[in-house]
């Protein structure tokens, strides 16, 4: 939403969709998980007095206007994409099949992955940790506003330190906010490593799949040479890189 406190800003999608596509064009398998606050929280609603179920599901509805926003956005740079969304509507998505999902990232398309988990309850970070196993991610790319996890909130507490590795247990031991703990507990049990980093600085995204210190990393990564192994067919990809 940028600046605005609300809606989409056409800039932001913008810059997004170009870090996107440029680790695209590297031969990255790549999935996105967007969420939907800059539109309607469901979580908020639901503090205020509305049926959770109810709010959980409008939130849903918003996280498919941004997905079909980074649709259109990534398809303007020449990037082929599908939107699969967990809570039917032909007419806009597909509906999320998980064997579909893994074809179309294995033919280099980028898959984003609308409407949660399709169910109330269920926060964007459990649905992004869901996809993730399920389509046999390597690691999931958190991308917030902040360069990592600190010991404290680095606005607030300006002698906070940056992680540069935590363990599952220490997020959970520590309560740290990095992603709800459900999502937590999914990765730990999976052996799915997760690295937050700052999507504001640009070049980050590609920086972060080549094995650059950017960040935070929870969980133990997988050897640098396979980060960026899960391409497309040497055909495709410059250099003949898989």
């Amino acid at each position: 939403m940028g600046d605005s406190g609300y809606g989409i800003s056409p800039e932001v999608l913008e810059q997004v969709a170009m870090e996107i596509a440029e680790v695209h064009g590297l031969g990255v398998q790549v999935g996105v998980v967007i969420g939907g606050g800059n539109i309607f929280r469901g979580l908020a609603a639901s503090t205020a007095g509305m049926d959770r179920a109810t709010a959980d599901s409008m939130g849903m509805l918003a996280t498919v206007m941004n997905s079909l926003a980074m649709q259109d956005a990534l398809e303007r740079l020449g990037v082929f994409t599908r939107v699969e969304s967990a809570i039917e509507m032909k007419e806009l998505a597909e509906p999320y099949i998980r064997r579909r999902a893994i074809r179309h990232l294995e033919k280099g398309r980028v898959v984003i992955f609308a409407a949660g988990t399709g169910s109330p309850y269920f926060t964007t970070d459990t649905a992004a940790a869901l996809r993730a196993m399920e389509v046999h991610a390597e690691v999931i790319l958190k991308a917030t506003k902040v360069d990592g996890i600190y010991t404290a909130d680095p606005v607030k507490v300006p002698s906070a330190t940056r992680f540069g590795h935590l363990t599952y247990l220490d997020v959970l031991k520590k309560n740290l906010r990095v992603m709800d703990l459900t999502a937590i507990s999914l990765c730990r049990d999976n052996d799915l490593p997760i690295i937050v980093f700052d999507l504001t600085q640009k070049g980050n995204v590609k920086r972060v799949v080549l094995g650059e210190d950017v960040g935070t990393v929870v969980g133990e990564l997988p050897p640098k040479e396979s980060t960026i192994a899960a391409g497309r067919d040497p055909e495709q990809v410059p250099g003949g890189a898989k």
